[in-house]
């Protein structure tokens, strides 16, 4: 591909054999040279250079099929997935990078090879070697990846996705955010991501978005509160941080100063109104909450600091159904069932009431899960807390609500004294035990396996 400084690319007409027909969708958008697409190293990398870095790597890419992107450098994934779309290459999506889940996805995926940081930056230290063109054009029947949910209500399950349906979504996500920084289709909005790109939610936000949706991304993923503060620094304005509740809560009771951050998007667990706000006076920005899942990718946003409902994207219907909600959009493929309950309102707009796997029942009477989990998370002392029913054939001697507690100078007894006047007796967590830390993954969440896994500890 060439890129043309100060214009756009026409698309050009499909050349290989076989392609003759086929819809085609960009790869990269706008393909303008000189665009910004990703802060590294303390510099601009341009997408003349980046189209450059693909190139190299597409053209030693395996004869596979299928890429495992396991690149950790958010720039390294960026250019190992376009050089992967740009030879028709699926990029699965592991929902750990354990080596018996990368084995598990690789052992059921037929011509699949992986892809790592060492391989990438091999590629980018010859820069002798760089050939001048990649391919502009992917066919929108593409399946461009493959996502895996995170297990936290039992196993990973496979999610494929067309480049069509994602282009489609990631447009609206670009939409949304130019929205809220009052901002034209040709600036630049430089975002910085706490969540790994593996993950849907941050491969739509910080891969996809640079990619088709004219934005650039920084190359790191930093956790703690300071090295967020100083990656933050690193790039110009206007910023846009996206992370997730538990990395959000902790920039929040930091100490530190942080640079002024225009937006800051937070997905993959609820996000209550007082750390919403709390957030925008830190960072002295306005904060967007996404709704979507891996399997339908981001459909609908709110303003959380001061707003319940959420705003459903152009074109997208729920149908609520007795257990959950169906979800629908030009763009999929098939309607998608959710176990998220809705009540419709409005001008597109939608609350969340709970999820069919949220409520309870113990002798007849029922309970909130989600509840009881914020009653916990009020208790002073309390700094992080997840509530959850094991299976019985799991755990045999627990039959009802467990709960596993972070509160350093509280014993379970006192955190169960404190709980008991908000709860129901039949609902108070037994065990309830208080632990160092809760297993979360890397965006926050808790896979069921995990939990089960320190209950048999204690069990046995």
């Amino acid at each position: 591909m060439a890129v043309k400084d100060g214009s756009l690319l026409p698309l050009p007409r499909a050349t290989r054999e076989g392609r003759e027909g086929v819809s085609l969708l960009p790869l990269l958008a706008p393909a303008i040279a000189s665009r910004p697409i990703a802060w590294r190293h303390g510099r601009v990398i341009q997408l003349a250079e980046f189209v450059q870095h693909v190139a190299a790597v597409a053209a030693g890419l395996d004869a596979g099929s299928a890429m495992i992107n396991l690149c950790e450098d958010r720039y390294h994934f960026l250019v190992a997935y376009a050089a992967a779309l740009s030879r028709e290459h699926t990029v699965l999506l592991p929902s750990s990078r354990a080596e018996q889940i990368v084995g598990e996805v690789q052992k059921t995926n037929d011509g699949s090879y992986r892809c790592g940081d060492s391989d990438v930056a091999a590629v980018l230290r010859a820069e002798n070697s760089f050939p001048a063109s990649v391919d502009v054009t992917i066919p929108a029947a593409t399946t461009a990846m493959v996502g895996f949910t995170s297990g936290s209500t039992g196993q990973p399950k496979a999610f494929p996705k067309l480049w069509s349906s994602v282009t489609a979504s990631t447009l609206r996500n670009a939409v949304g955010i130019r929205n809220e920084l009052r901002m034209g289709p040709d600036s630049t909005a430089w975002i910085l991501a706490t969540v790994p790109p593996q993950h849907m939610y941050g491969m739509e936000l910080s891969i996809l978005l640079p990619l088709v949706g004219g934005m650039a991304v920084h190359e790191g993923r930093p956790l703690f509160p300071a090295d967020i503060a100083q990656a933050l620094a690193e790039l110009p304005e206007p910023r846009v941080l996206v992370s997730t509740p538990v990395h959000l809560r902790a920039i929040v009771e930091s100490p530190l100063q942080f640079p002024a951050t225009a937006l800051i998007i937070s997905a993959t667990a609820p996000l209550d109104a007082a750390l919403a706000q709390a957030v925008e006076a830190k960072l002295d920005g306005r904060l967007l909450e996404m709704f979507g899942s891996t399997e339908t990718c981001v459909f609908a946003n709110r303003r959380t600091a001061i707003e319940a409902a959420w705003q459903l994207y152009e074109g997208v219907q729920l149908r609520p159904l007795p257990d959950g909600t169906q979800v629908n959009a030009p763009w999929f493929v098939a309607p998608v069932p959710l176990q998220d309950i809705v009540e419709l309102q409005e001008g597109g707009r939608f609350v969340v009431r709970g999820r069919n796997t949220d409520l309870i029942d113990v002798a007849g009477k029922r309970a909130s899960i989600a509840d009881i989990t914020r009653r916990l998370l009020a208790i002073e002392g309390v700094q992080d807390a997840v509530v959850f029913q094991p299976d019985p054939e799991a755990i045999a001697t627990i039959r009802r609500v467990a709960a596993l507690v972070v509160a350093p100078g509280l014993n379970a007894r006192q955190v169960l004294a404190r709980l008991a006047p908000g709860v129901d007796p039949a609902f108070l967590p037994r065990p309830l035990l208080i632990v160092e830390a809760l297993p979360r993954n890397d965006v926050g969440k808790l896979p069921r396996e995990s939990l089960l896994r320190i209950l048999r500890r204690v069990d046995s």
